[in-house]
């Protein structure tokens, strides 16, 4: 489990256009990373 605070680790997902981004796409810049629970789910 990633803590408050740490360093997110290295990983890639494909962006709306289906292009596979990394976060070393976004080094140096500023970059929000959302998580928010499963649609239609409580919380």
């Amino acid at each position: 489990m990633i803590t408050e605070g740490s360093s997110a680790p290295d990983f890639s997902l494909p962006d709306q256009d289906g292009v596979q981004r990394t976060l070393k796409d976004f080094a140096g810049k500023w970059l929000l990373l959302f998580f928010y629970p499963k649609d239609d789910t409580p919380g």
